[in-house]
């Protein structure tokens, strides 16, 4: 067969099979610039936790650990109000710790610890979970429980995992919000309010195919995204091929137009593939790229050094301050109390309800400020290559930048200034470090800028000149994701009427054989 009948055929059929995700695509994409997957970002997690009030009798967090039986070191230690209501130690062991994880994924390895007791609370009931989502509501709102589930449309996150199953409470608020509480800590870790459950079904739940996760389909969800992506791209690819073959740039055909088809889906089709053809390409390719398809951007870098960094493990001394006078030391609106180490130093970061954490040394409560000198000598030791250089950011950039709280790559805290510690090493490995708190914010190398280029550049436009003149932005993606959804819908017409020919030509009845012409032999 003729290549050109090849590519025909190959744009055709495949066409027929990709089409309707094409236009699914594109139309819950433009939901997903507004409306993005459910999340509890951190600022909404410190807003609705309740105050850390001083005059509550706490015990310190060597008298709570001891009272625990939990001893050694630890990987992370935080005081809430964050479990049923009540003030809680949550205390992650080292022995617990994934190695070279800067935190234990959320809700793994977790004792949570009654602050006034030191009784370890175990179980998460009905009881439990409805005085956490009151906490979260605000006094007043009525709840309504609904039961526990393992995952719904809502909780795909791989990040809940050690949190299930869910306690699911909705709220009788202004947003008629959903709460998913865990059943491992009691903590809050997901809100969902109405209009975002609604639109998610035609935004993030279908987008990224959702409905074959909980599925017997659901081990094959990556395996289903990518290679329907890899179709659509060799249809894009086919098509425009096609397209361009067919379309006459100097003349045009005998209807005087510069297409050869007539019917207006289609002309239409072949009109919007020659002007929607690159940036649809560009979207299935990258949003390919977004699925890590078979890990080609996993470096095989090393962990990075946390321990040597830090300086020695998390250990918390009988003669530390106590929660009182840490609290004492605040602006009195303290949401959370974490106990860190930095450079050689265990520090508590008191986090209010907005703004940045104030910082205090452990064992006197007082302000602290973590020497730079120091600093830079800790985070030589994150890896055993040398330092190339220490650049000190007080601006976002391509590679260090906000988006908003609802996008998949917005919601975390991104300070300013941070440095960015770049190593010599063969991954050309960048580390982000908080100079006021001595956190690690992030880490990338070599083969992950080339995932912030292929995926978040192409797939969503993080072009830091083009998101500071919105709603520029709104427009052209808005424009774009119509010319596509142009494209795609047509296609799925044009597609539809074919194979519903083919089916009929088919399964249609046969017509009855023609008689023969030629005279009769039977004898008269």
């Amino acid at each position: 067969m003729h290549a050109k009948r090849w590519l025909f055929l190959i744009h055709r059929w495949l066409g027929v099979v990709v089409c309707a995700f094409f236009a699914m695509w594109f139309v819950s994409g433009v939901v997903m610039m507004y409306v993005g997957y459910p999340k509890l970002t951190e600022a909404e997690r410190l807003q609705h936790l309740p105050p850390l009030d001083a005059a509550t009798p706490l015990l310190g967090p060597r008298q709570a650990l001891d009272a625990a039986g939990i001893a050694g070191p630890l990987q992370d230690l935080g005081l809430a109000v964050a479990s049923g209501g009540q003030a809680v130690y949550l205390a992650v062991p080292a022995s617990a710790a994934e190695p070279g994880a800067r935190r234990s994924p959320p809700g793994r390895g977790v004792v949570v610890v009654d602050a006034q007791t030191g009784t370890v609370l175990r179980q998460v009931d009905r009881a439990r979970a409805l005085v956490s989502a009151q906490a979260y509501g605000g006094d007043g709102v009525v709840l309504q429980y609904r039961g526990t589930i393992d995952e719904d449309a809502f909780t795909h996150s791989r990040g809940l995992d050690a949190h299930r199953p869910l306690h699911v409470v909705d709220l009788a608020d202004a947003q008629a919000t959903r709460l998913y509480i865990s059943g491992r800590t009691g903590e809050v870790v997901r809100d969902a309010p109405r209009a975002e459950r609604l639109w998610n079904y035609a935004g993030a739940w279908i987008h990224w195919l959702y409905p074959l996760r909980g599925t017997g389909l659901d081990r094959y969800w990556a395996d289903i995204v990518n290679w329907l992506s890899i179709v659509g791209i060799a249809v894009t690819l086919t098509g425009t091929v096609v397209g361009v073959m067919r379309w006459r740039f100097r003349r045009t055909y005998k209807s005087g137009s510069h297409s050869p088809y007539q019917g207006f889906m289609m002309r239409w089709h072949h009109i919007s593939g020659l002007l929607f053809a690159l940036v649809t390409l560009t979207w299935i390719f990258s949003g390919l790229m977004s699925m890590n398809p078979w890990r080609v951007f996993d470096s095989g870098a090393p962990a990075l050094r946390m321990a040597a960094m830090q300086g020695g493990p998390l250990v918390v001394e009988a003669g530390d301050a106590a929660p009182a006078a840490l609290l004492a030391s605040t602006r009195g609106d303290a949401r959370e109390l974490r106990w860190v180490r930095a450079a050689g130093q265990t520090l508590v970061l008191a986090s209010p309800a907005g703004g940045r954490p104030l910082v205090r040394d452990a064992a006197s409560a007082q302000p602290q400020q973590i020497d730079p000198e120091a600093l830079r000598t800790a985070v030589a030791q994150l890896l055993p290559d040398a330092v190339a250089r220490i650049d000190v950011l007080t601006a976002y950039d391509s590679h260090y930048y906000t988006r908003e709280a609802h996008t998949m790559t917005g919601g975390s805290e991104k300070p300013l200034p941070v440095w960015r510690v770049v190593f010599a090493d063969t991954h050309a490995t960048w580390v982000h470090v908080d100079p006021q708190t001595g956190a690690v914010l992030g880490r990338s190398d070599s083969a992950r800028r080339w995932s912030r280029w292929l995926f978040a550049m192409l797939h969503s436009w993080d072009w830091l000149p083009l998101l500071a003149h919105r709603p520029l932005w709104d427009v052209l993606l808005v424009a774009l994701s119509a010319g596509g959804a142009l494209l795609s819908l047509t296609g799925v017409v044009i597609g539809w009427r074919r194979l519903g020919r083919k089916l009929r030509s088919t399964t249609g009845p046969r017509p009855a054989p023609a008689r023969s012409a030629a005279p009769s032999r039977r004898p008269a």
